[in-house]
C-alpha cells in the first residue's frame, strides 16, 4: 500500500516539479511580489529591486562555507580507500527492499557527521548499488535508490556539520547572526552545543530518525520487480566505472612534489594540529568539553580536507578530486546569489518580522512547533541553514527568551524544521543529480512521503522532550 502510494506520488511530481534553477527563479518573482504588496517597501518596486541588487552579494563568505564543506565531504567520499568500502557495501544487499535500506541508512548516518560528506556518500553507494544489482540481475527501482542516497539532508542540521547550532556555539558566531540586544539576554558568552546537538532531546529525535527514515524508504520499495526501473533504464551511462584513472609515475622533480605522499599528509598533519590546538586550547575559564562544544563550520573543514588529503595520498591526487568535487558546487555558485537575494527582500520587506509577531502570541509548546514549522516554510525561499538563520535566528531567539523557553532547544526547532523541508526544496540534490544522472522530479515523490512521517517524529518529540 505505501509503495503503491509512494509511485503514484512520484508520478504526480515527475510531471509538475520545475528542476532546481527553475525554482529559484520562480522563488525569487514570488517573493518580491509578496515583498511589495504584503510588505513595507516605501519606495515599492524600485526599493525592492534595489534590496533585491544589494542582497545578492550578501552570503557570498557563508556561500563559500558551503562549497567547502560539500567539496571536501565529496573529496573524501572519491577516495580510494572510501570508494572501496563503499564498493564493498554495495554488493552486501541481496533483495531491492534490503537495497534501498541499506543507501538510506548509510547516507542518515554520514549525514549526520557531515552534510557534505553524507550527500556524496549516498549517491556514490545509490549509484554502485543500482550497478550492482544490475550485474546480479536484481530489478530494484533506481529513482528510490537516489532519493535514498538524499536522506541525509534531512537529518544533517542536528548533525556535526549544523549550521545554527556551531554558529551560536562561538561569541563571534553569535556576534555575526544575533543582535546585542538578544546577545545580552541570552545571558551566556554562546549557547554550548551540549545544549543543542549533544543534548538528550537531538540525541533521541536524531537517532529516532536513523531508524524510520531507512524503515519508510524500505516500505515504498515496489513489491513487484516490473514496477521497478532499474539503473540500465533510468541512467544507462552509469552503469560505466567511474573510479579515476590511477597517476603515472613522477618523471621530474615537480611531478614527483606532486606525488609524492609526504607533502600531502604534512599539509593534513597541519590541517589536523590546527583543528586540534582549537580543540586543546584551555585556560582559567575554559576547558576542552568547552572548546568541543563550540566547534565551528572552519573547523569541521579543517578535518575533512586533512582526512581527504590522507586518504588521496598525494597533492595531485587530492587537487584532481577536488576539482571534480568543484563541479557539484555549480548550483550553488549560480543560485545563491539569487536566495540571498530573497533573504534579503524578505528582511528588508518586513515579511520576516510579521511572521515574528505571530511567534510572539505563543508560548511554551506552540512557540516552539511555530518555529520548527516557519523554518520549514522558509527553506523553501532560503535553502540554506546558516543564511536562513542569519534572517531567522534573531527573532525567534527573542521570542523565546520572552516566553521562556530555552535557547538551545529553539535552535534544534530551526534546524529539524530547516532541513526536512530539503526532501522537497532540490537545491541540495543537485550534487547527487549529477552523480546518479537521475533528475529532481524522480526522486522527490519519495523524499514527500519520508517528510511526513519525519515530521510527525519531530514534531512529537519537541512537544514531548
Amino acid at each position: 500500500m505505501i509503495a503503491r502510494l509512494g509511485s503514484r506520488i512520484s508520478s504526480l511530481f515527475e510531471k509538475t516539479a520545475p528542476d532546481p534553477f527553475t525554482l529559484a527563479v520562480l522563488l525569487t518573482i514570488a517573493t518580491a511580489i509578496l515583498a511589495i504588496t504584503l510588505g513595507n517597501f516605501d519606495g515599492g518596486t524600485g526599493a525592492a529591486l534595489d534590496t533585491w541588487r544589494g542582497g545578492l552579494w550578501n552570503l557570498l563568505a557563508f556561500a563559500m562555507q558551503m562549497c567547502l564543506i560539500l567539496a571536501t565531504g565529496h573529496a573524501l567520499a572519491s577516495s580510494t580507500p572510501v570508494r572501496r568500502m563503499i564498493a564493498s557495501i554495495a554488493s552486501m544487499p541481496t533483495t531491492p527492499r534490503r537495497a534501498v535500506g541499506l543507501v538510506a541508512i548509510v547516507a542518515v548516518a554520514t549525514g549526520l557527521i557531515n552534510w557534505g560528506l553524507g550527500l556524496i556518500v549516498g549517491a556514490l553507494l545509490a549509484h554502485e548499488v543500482g550497478r550492482s544489482m544490475s550485474k546480479r540481475g536484481v530489478r530494484v527501482h533506481y529513482p528510490l535508490l537516489a532519493a535514498g542516497g538524499y536522506a541525509g539532508l534531512a537529518v544533517w542540521h542536528g548533525g556535526l556539520s549544523g549550521s545554527a547550532p556551531l554558529t551560536v556555539s562561538t561569541e563571534a558566531g553569535m556576534a555575526g547572526v544575533l543582535s546585542p540586544e538578544t546577545i545580552d539576554a541570552i545571558g551566556e558568552n554562546a549557547i554550548p552545543l551540549g545544549s543543542t546537538l549533544f543534548s538528550p532531546l537531538n540525541a533521541i529525535v536524531s537517532g529516532g530518525m536513523l531508524v524510520l527514515i531507512p524503515v519508510v524508504f524500505m516500505l515504498l520499495t515496489p513489491t513487484d520487480p516490473s514496477d521497478a526501473r532499474p539503473i540500465e533504464e533510468v541512467a544507462p551511462d552509469c552503469l560505466e566505472d567511474t573510479a579515476p584513472e590511477p597517476l603515472a609515475r613522477p618523471a621530474t622533480i615537480p611531478e614527483w612534489l606532486e606525488r609524492t605522499p609526504w607533502l600531502a599528509w604534512l599539509l593534513a598533519l597541519a590541517f589536523l594540529i590546527a583543528a586540534g590546538r582549537f580543540v586543546l586550547a584551555t585556560d582559567a575559564d575554559r576547558a576542552i568539553t568547552d572548546n568541543l562544544q563550540r566547534l565551528g563550520l572552519n573547523e569541521v573543514t579543517l578535518v575533512m580536507l586533512g582526512l581527504g588529503l590522507i586518504a588521496h595520498g598525494s597533492l595531485a591526487a587530492y587537487g584532481r578530486a577536488m576539482e571534480d568535487a568543484a563541479r557539484g558546487c555549480a548550483g550553488i555558485i549560480l543560485q545563491f546569489p539569487l536566495y540571498a537575494g530573497i533573504a534579503a527582500m524578505l528582511g528588508a520587506s518586513g515579511l520576516i518580522a510579521q511572521a515574528a509577531t505571530a511567534l510572539e502570541a505563543a508560548d511554551g509548546t506552540a512557540l516552539t512547533l511555530l518555529v520548527f514549522a516557519s523554518a520549514g516554510v522558509v527553506n523553501f525561499f532560503v535553502p540554506s541553514g546558516g543564511g536562513q538563520f542569519t534572517v531567522q535566528g534573531d527573532l525567534i531567539l527573542q521570542a523565546g527568551l520572552a516566553a521562556g523557553v530555552e535557547p538551545g532547544k529553539l535552535i534544534l526547532a530551526f534546524a529539524y524544521g530547516d532541513q526536512l523541508t530539503n526532501l522537497l526544496q532540490p537545491f541540495w540534490a543537485l550534487p547527487l543529480l549529477a552523480i546518479t544522472r537521475c533528475k529532481a522530479r524522480e526522486i522527490v515523490g519519495y523524499t514527500a512521503v519520508v517528510l511526513v512521517a519525519c515530521a510527525a517524529w519531530c514534531a512529537i518529540g519537541l512537544a514531548v522532550l
